[in-house]
């Protein structure tokens, strides 16, 4: 079973690179992103040159026993309105079940142990059940949609927006933990 202390966030750096895009090119992955073409190594290397010293975002990974096994990231951070969005992915497969969900938790909980964020936002393409599913384990609640807003699977795709409070966050924090790590 899955505990805590098994799991830790680190940000992301170069040496990293070649595994991320690894996760990123998996047709498992991409089929639940905005972007899916095949992603090269020069146009991954433009976006962390890019995004490493960009204020208003982090890009962690995820380790599980030291091993990395996935990709958390907080874009848009707005400290003025102290909110920010976040997107995830588990990039290692054949891993035990509930990675997805321990990933989640730690990751929440690390941006809302921040005094500067109090609300998480985040978009779902309607067909990921699976994330929209994470989504409302981890406390969050949908706060609209995008109608046809993404082309893609030949078709225009709705996106569900989602949004999670600390307040909200703290409340269930405790009970989500026993659940999420089997915590006795």
């Amino acid at each position: 079973m899955p505990k805590r202390e098994d799991y830790q966030l680190r940000p992301m750096t170069e040496y990293d690179l070649e595994t991320v895009l690894n996760w990123r090119n998996s047709e498992r992955i991409r089929a639940n992103m905005y972007t899916d073409h095949i992603i090269n190594w020069e146009e991954h290397q433009a976006w962390y040159k890019k995004i490493k010293d960009d204020s208003t975002s982090k890009y962690l990974i995820c380790e599980f026993q030291g091993q990395a096994i996935g990709l958390v990231s907080f874009t848009d951070i707005d400290l003025k309105n102290r909110r920010c969005c976040w997107g995830f992915y588990v990039g290692q497969d054949k891993l035990q079940a509930g990675n997805g969900n321990c990933l989640g938790f730690i990751s929440i909980e690390y941006i809302f142990e921040s005094p500067n964020i109090r609300k998480v936002c985040s978009e779902v393409l309607d067909f990921n059940e699976k994330s929209k599913n994470l989504h409302r384990k981890l406390g969050f609640k949908q706060e609209g949609c995008f109608e046809k807003h993404m082309y893609k699977n030949n078709e225009y795709q709705d996106v569900i927006c989602l949004a999670l409070f600390r307040e909200d966050w703290l409340i269930n924090k405790s009970n989500l933990s026993k659940i999420v790590f089997r915590d006795r």
